[in-house]
């Protein structure tokens, strides 16, 4: 027997491939159906200098120019006119490089900076470096996760996530899946809840149901009545729960509902609590509602789409006082701790497989039971999707980046910035708060001087409501800053700012209120 020359050498392990047995050998062309097969057509080389270029495009446009309070958070141009400037039209022929680059750059300049430290528009917003690197790689690799085999890293990462998001939430175990976007988890937590109810709903449909009933505050996200509508509850079935003058659902109005519709031979199954409302940022008192759950056998979802990062700040969670009796929760981490659109969780309490025997359809082609490795790695057939982004792994690197601690002082720093707008608002002559907020929601009015002497009786009222959408138009065709602005029940227009970004100061804080008098001192 001849021994090996070099015994420390590393020695392939059992299914390696050696490096020269993966190139394929060199073959003649063949003719199929008139076309040439033989070798890759694509020319890797320019391709590889394009994304060189268009990578230094984007840092150099996009990422080093985020926090520059000198550039313009958007450059405002009508539909019309913006199609004229844009090269919209797809042609027969493709185009050259430096052509698709100079339409690369259009499409920044006319995009809205959503990463500019005077975004204030949705309840999103901000650059994080290591979420933004986190998704260029999974945009080059390109996974779905569905099984191990095709996304090993991304199926691990989302389990070690959703274990320290039910870990913050306050349950010794659970479940969970990223999904795209709270009203998604609105839908699974809907659906869930149903299926739990009705088991049967699965296979025998809706005929031998009877009349469901949900219950959520008159102040929930409209994807709770785009849920019911999708699932075939219908919206007639949503009962929407008064709330008090903060925006809170009131317990004993939703005990009065739960019982009257049992009197109308109703079913009521599912309780939605919000814990952070779009508009006023109101959390729902989550414990009194927890117990009128447990005495009708309901389930009880919260969507916590907006204020769950709250959670992070040992100083700000008693927001969500009473959360881990929830059967369910959404949870986005795009919003507060910026993780990047889109990062949302459906987390569930209970670990028996509710979601996998829910939603499971047993693709035979995908989840083979007879795999060389542990199947219950295969999480995809407990998705309403097949295809699947690994959102979990944007949160995931923010996370390893700042650690749980440097997650906190996101959430802090935004909520004590928020506590120093509302003090200046306080003092300055022709701002109005609608009520203190208990979150990062400052709801306000500007008064412009026309209107200061003026009683507020009903003309008031109807020129007031002019106002926040006319200095909306002139933020935004100016280019300063992008702050939001709505009427709600009853009120008149008014903005509602909302701080999430740590490239806020306090100097943009006192901007915004500077640019807005300046907007609408002659209305």
């Amino acid at each position: 027997m001849s021994r090996d020359p070099n015994p420390d050498r590393e020695r392939p392990l059992d299914g390696d491939i050696k490096p020269q047995e993966m190139v394929p050998s060199r073959k003649n062309a063949v003719l199929v159906d008139g076309i040439v097969l033989n070798g890759p057509t694509t020319d890797a080389k320019a391709g590889e200098k394009f994304v060189e270029e268009a990578c230094r495009l984007i840092l150099e446009e996009v990422v080093l120019k985020a926090t520059d309070i000198n550039e313009k958070v958007c450059e405002w141009q009508p539909p019309e006119q913006l199609k004229q400037l844009l090269d919209l039209e797809l042609r027969d022929t493709g185009e050259p490089h430096h052509r698709l680059l100079e339409l690369c750059q259009d499409v920044i300049r006319y995009s809205v900076k959503t990463n500019h430290p005077r975004f204030f528009n949705q309840l999103y917003a901000g650059l994080d470096y290591y979420s933004l690197v986190a998704r260029f790689m999974t945009e080059a690799l390109n996974p779905s996760v569905y099984t191990y085999e095709v996304s090993p890293v991304f199926l691990l990462v989302e389990e070690a996530v959703l274990k320290k998001m039910i870990e913050f939430i306050g349950w010794k175990e659970g479940d969970g899946i990223f999904n795209p976007g709270g009203s998604v988890s609105n839908m699974y937590a809907m659906n869930l809840a149903r299926y739990k109810y009705c088991p049967d709903i699965k296979e025998k449909g809706l005929s031998g149901l009877p009349r469901l009933i949900l219950f959520t505050s008159a102040e929930c996200h409209y994807s709770m009545k785009k849920a019911a509508s999708f699932l075939g509850i219908g919206t007639e079935n949503v009962c929407f729960v008064e709330t008090d003058g903060r925006g809170k659902m009131i317990p004993e109005e939703l005990e009065k509902q739960v019982w009257q519709a049992r009197r109308e031979g109703a079913a009521p199954f599912l309780v939605c609590a919000t814990s952070g409302t779009t508009v006023l940022g109101a959390f729902d008192p989550l414990d009194e509602i927890a117990d009128i759950c447990e005495r009708h056998g309901l389930w009880l979802h919260v969507d916590a789409s907006w204020g769950g990062s709250a959670l992070m700040s040992r100083k700000h969670r008693k927001l969500l006082h009473g959360i881990h009796r929830a059967d369910s929760v959404a949870w986005n981490p795009h919003k507060m701790l910026m993780a990047g659109i889109q990062c949302c969780a459906f987390l569930v309490k209970d670990k028996s497989d509710l979601l996998k025997k829910c939603y499971s359809a047993n693709a035979s082609y995908l989840f083979q039971q007879d795999k060389f490795y542990d199947v219950s790695y295969d999480t995809g057939d407990k998705s309403i999707q097949c295809s699947r982004r690994p959102d979990a792994f944007k949160f995931w690197m923010t996370w390893k980046a700042l650690g749980t601690l440097g997650l906190e002082e996101r959430v802090n720093r935004a909520l004590a910035l928020s506590r120093y707008l509302v003090e200046e608002i306080k003092k300055r002559e022709g701002f109005k708060l609608l009520m203190e907020p208990e979150y990062a929601n400052i709801c306000f009015w500007y008064i412009p001087p026309s209107l200061r002497e003026m009683e507020e009786g009903p003309e008031f009222w109807a020129k007031l409501h002019l106002v926040a959408p006319a200095i909306k138009e002139r933020m935004m065709k100016k280019g300063s800053l992008m702050l939001g602005y709505q009427p709600h029940r009853g009120k008149v227009n008014f903005f509602r700012q909302v701080v999430i970004s740590p490239h806020v100061s306090r100097e943009d804080m006192d901007f915004l209120l500077d640019e807005i008098d300046l907007l609408g001192r002659d209305m």
